[in-house]
């Protein structure tokens, strides 16, 4: 007997009556079975916008139903509360493009959860802007793309550079880009084309300490607690919807070089956290926020 095939409804529209009721009435009438289900309505404070999100992993009778055919099913929901929502198959492994500079921890981090079955995803490609990776891609068996900025950083350079990597995303039908210590500022042109569906790692200092060697100057000034803050690309440098932060306690007896490996462990691990939530359709963004369901 074929076993049944797994989904997830994600959705968010404006918080009323009757939407968990609507859903799951919806899901017993298609001959769906809820394995779980969470939800949250944007509603209190100030700030609130208003919004309700839900997300539902459910199983279809094997055989019986494509993630086409249900969102097909689910229009006459979606339409009455004016939702925007998706159903992806959980058999349906994301494509993640990986891009790196010359500061390796974070892509190898992911490399191995990758290789070691934690992390459910296909990663086509590797793309840098230097070759100092080349090697490790290679031990993985994953194709490496290095795009340099030929002829220096400027916004026409930059932009031709960014194009090749768009036709690169095209060709892979990557789901998510990954900026795994990639230390180029992207241009508003790219970050619109990939708007909902890149993420980037940066330590938690900014805007202290900007510029190169960030845990160095966070030691001379003596910090006590370092981290690392993930987030959606956006135009605005480093100011995209956090999915997820973490802290580690430093103290004087560690060198810079100390402080340096223990910022770097915390950014491997937020990064992680983070791309592992986005595949599986855990995050639905809020405007500038985040509902994340863990």
């Amino acid at each position: 007997m074929s076993r049944p095939e797994e989904f997830i409804l994600t959705l968010a529209c404006r918080d009323t009556k009757g939407i968990v009721h609507s859903v799951s009435g919806w899901l017993f009438e298609a001959g769906c079975n809820i394995i779980d289900s969470q939800q949250f309505g944007d509603v209190l404070g100030e700030d609130a916008t208003g919004l309700f999100f839900m997300r539902v992993h459910f199983e279809a009778p094997a055989g019986q139903a494509s993630a086409e055919a249900l969102s097909r099913l689910f229009d006459p929901v979606r339409q009455r509360f004016e939702m925007d929502a998706r159903i992806d198959a959980l058999s349906q492994r994301p494509k993640l493009l990986l891009m790196v500079s010359q500061h390796g921890h974070c892509l190898n981090d992911l490399l191995f959860r990758w290789k070691s079955g934690q992390l459910a995803v296909d990663i086509p490609a590797i793309v840098s802007n230097h070759t100092t990776f080349a090697s490790l891609a290679e031990s993985y068996g994953i194709a490496f793309h290095h795009l340099p900025l030929v002829g220096g950083s400027d916004a026409a350079t930059k932009r031709a550079q960014e194009q090749q990597i768009e036709a690169l995303m095209a060709r892979e039908q990557i789901d998510l880009v990954v900026l795994a210590r990639y230390m180029q500022i992207l241009s508003p042109a790219f970050c619109a084309h990939l708007r909902g569906r890149a993420i980037n790692i940066h330590h938690s200092f900014l805007p202290s300490f900007k510029g190169a060697k960030p845990y160095f100057q966070a030691h001379a000034r003596g910090v006590k607690l370092i981290g690392a803050t993930a987030h959606y690309v956006t135009p605005e440098l480093d100011e995209g919807p956090i999915i997820e932060q973490d802290v580690a306690r430093v103290d004087h007896s560690l060198s810079a070089e100390d402080l340096t490996a223990v910022g770097r462990d915390v950014e491997c691990v937020v990064l992680a956290r983070a791309v592992r939530w986005h595949v599986e359709r855990r995050v639905l963004r809020n405007g500038h926020k985040t509902v994340v369901f863990r």
